[in-house]
């Protein structure tokens, strides 16, 4: 913590955004709420995030391998992060996206870096709705922390449709099948697509699926809760 980071922390003292204690700290998350947190450490796929004995790749992946080569969650959908996502979501606590965006800096400062970070592009009419693009405002924290080029233009979402959480899991695939489009290459780069939450995969097997035909070497899914 630099030394001006140290003098806010002192003027103006973060509430903390999940039991209102006064230690909030800069994540605005104080330190027992960080602790009690649903953290991804189970042993997982390493493909697609799902629990997977010694972390070797599961069944459903060698099965049916994704278009994404690698996953990172960095928590379990389960309370209270799911509460926080939603809130964060549709009631535009945008504080969350730098705390979020942070720890997920700081989880995956280790791992071999991208080239480039990728958004989960929003539907220009569902952008209207919501007003902003959850997973970019995430991205911007992590790109700017771990000084990765960020990429939220390239790859546009070309089909409105019905949200994924409001679809029973078969859909999930068929509503997300021809819903993006890459306006540029990526020839053998290595790309982390973020976005606030997987379930099904759908949405970034189909995104990953897209960068890979225009010549992306490596796709890795960021996100900041996996369901299980």
């Amino acid at each position: 913590m630099n030394q001006w980071s140290k003098i806010k922390q002192f003027i103006f003292p973060q509430t903390c955004i999940l039991c209102a204690a006064s230690d909030g700290g800069e994540l605005a998350i104080c330190t027992d709420c960080l602790h009690d947190l649903p953290w991804h450490k189970a042993e997982r796929c390493p493909q697609c995030g799902l629990t997977s004995t010694h972390h070797q790749i599961c069944g459903a992946c060698l099965k049916n391998p994704p278009a994404f080569d690698a996953t990172h969650a960095l928590f379990r959908y389960a309370f209270p992060v799911d509460a926080m996502l939603k809130r964060y979501k549709y009631q535009h606590q945008l504080v969350m996206a730098e705390a979020l965006g942070t720890l997920m800096a700081q989880a995956l400062m280790n791992q071999p870096q991208p080239d480039l970070i990728i958004p989960m592009p929003l539907h220009s009419q569902r952008l209207q709705q919501r007003g902003f693009n959850q997973s970019l405002e995430i991205s911007r924290v992590i790109a700017k922390q771990l000084h990765i080029k960020l990429d939220y233009q390239s790859c546009v979402r070309t089909r409105f449709s019905a949200p994924q959480a409001s679809l029973p899991f078969k859909e999930r695939i068929s509503n997300m099948r021809g819903a993006f489009a890459c306006e540029q290459r990526f020839d053998g780069l290595h790309i982390a697509l973020v976005d606030d939450v997987m379930t099904t995969g759908a949405s970034l097997n189909e995104l990953a699926k897209t960068l890979k035909q225009a010549g992306a070497g490596r796709v890795e899914c960021w996100v900041v809760a996996r369901t299980l």
